[in-house]
């Protein structure tokens, strides 16, 4: 008669131990599939933001004939302004105003009712008593309509997150900043006249905008310089980019700051070494040949380099139409150095960036957007800018005189709107 031998159920140590590896195996070839999924599907969906952002302004053109205007917004009268700020008229956009914003709003306001935003557009086009720091309690003076200057952290709007406004690969999010943007307007190749744009006399007892005249030192300063679809304080329209909506950024996308001292999103304090923008505006890579990025962490600022304060980040606020906060330029490639002499509510060289792997989005008139890379053809980025007075640089000065071609290759020929640069290549979508 056969007799069985009973055997245990369940399994041995050895192979509950070949069982783990196997899995651990299939977790570690899974993963980064996985993490890489989730990437493509987080740039597609800022991606998809870009577009939005496109649809927005050529709807807003098609209902106001132009583009919103970058550098808009009100001032105020005589008196002693909410919250902080200086009396008297609203006379430049380097002081903080309560009763009005000193035309220092983005072109991303006017832009809110058109990528679903009606209701924060209601509150700012309207007088508000609400307190950011203290919800549910008035405030004790009425916000005037249109808000006041972006920096006032107690005005709800401008403390608002807009998800359209945030690419899900950004990690940044609250405090110190208020509400942050990955999405910034072209102002260019150029980075003179960035702030000031056809402006205003800052500084004199009465509001003395310069708006229409065109003999005015200020504005001829900006029809040299200010060579990108978006230029500060001036109505643009479709028109105006002669080169082709198709061959012209309109937008770009930029990481916001998290505190790192990343070199894309904070800037270098450079006001003691020198005393005005020129250095930059005839060498971009300026802050480099000085030594102030780490040598062993490239895309971090050396230590022992000051950096402008916490509250000053790229993106930081996106209300505020200066560059720091809610423009780009195309004069260096895609994720370099932000570059400038005097302080975040200046002009600096400030390009694309993001946290994707390898480039940033860019938006074209024509609404397209496409993913441009680091290594984009972006000419001699040691050559100065366009600017009125290029031509005193030296006995034998490069071309960068008011209407050259961008000195930036085919980076820069893609920032100017009118300057027959020949776009050769084909952009990728």
């Amino acid at each position: 008669m056969n007799r069985r031998r009973n055997r245990p159920l369940g399994f041995t140590l050895v192979e509950l131990l070949v069982v783990i590896a196997i899995i651990g195996v299939l977790v570690g070839l899974l993963l980064p599939a996985v993490q890489a999924a989730r990437e493509a599907a987080r740039r597609m969906s800022c991606s998809n933001n870009f577009k939005q952002l496109g649809l927005a302004v050529h709807n807003y053109h098609s209902a106001y004939k132009q583009l919103p205007i970058h550098g808009v917004g009100t001032e105020g009268p005589g008196g002693v302004p909410v919250n902080q700020g200086s009396n008297g008229a609203t006379t430049n956009w380097w002081t903080g105003y309560g009763h009005a914003n000193a035309w220092r709003l983005s072109a991303f306001v006017g832009l809110t009712p058109f990528f679903e935003q009606q209701a924060l557009w209601e509150k700012i086009s309207n007088p508000s008593l609400e307190d950011a720091n203290n919800p549910g309690v008035p405030f004790p003076q009425a916000w005037p309509a249109m808000g006041p200057t972006p920096h006032l952290n107690r005005y709800v709007p401008w403390a608002t997150e807009i998800p359209t406004l945030r690419c899900p690969s950004d990690p940044g999010v609250g405090l110190p900043a208020l509400g942050r943007t990955n999405y910034a307007a072209c102002m260019g190749d150029s980075m003179h006249w960035s702030v000031r744009g056809i402006g205003h006399f800052f500084g004199n007892p009465q509001p003395n905008w310069t708006f229409k005249k065109t003999n005015s030192g200020w504005a001829q300063h900006s029809r040299a310089a200010d060579r990108g679809v978006f230029v500060p304080h001036a109505e643009s329209k479709f028109r105006d980019i002669l080169d082709g909506l198709s061959n012209t950024i309109m937008m770009g996308e930029i990481a916001t700051d998290l505190g790192d001292r990343d070199k894309r999103t904070i800037q270098t304090r450079n006001a003691n070494l020198a005393g005005n923008n020129s250095v930059v505006k005839e060498n971009p890579k300026w802050c480099e040949d000085e030594g102030q990025i780490d040598p062993e962490r490239p895309q971090f600022w050396a230590p022992g380099v000051p950096v402008s304060g916490v509250t000053n980040g790229r993106g930081y606020r996106w209300a505020d139409f200066r560059v720091n906060f809610s423009g780009c330029h195309t004069i260096l490639p895609p994720n370099s150095e932000i570059c400038g002499i005097n302080n975040p509510g200046n002009t600096m060289v400030s390009s694309v960036s993001s946290r994707h792997q390898g480039g940033a989005h860019i938006l074209m008139a024509d609404g397209a957007v496409i993913f441009m890379t680091d290594s984009v053809e972006a000419g001699n980025s040691r050559a100065p800018m366009v600017w009125r007075g290029g031509a005193n640089l030296g006995p034998d000065p490069p071309p960068n005189v008011p209407g050259s071609q961008s000195p930036y290759g085919l980076w820069g020929a893609l920032g100017s709107r009118a300057f027959k640069e020949t776009i050769e290549e084909e952009l990728n979508q």
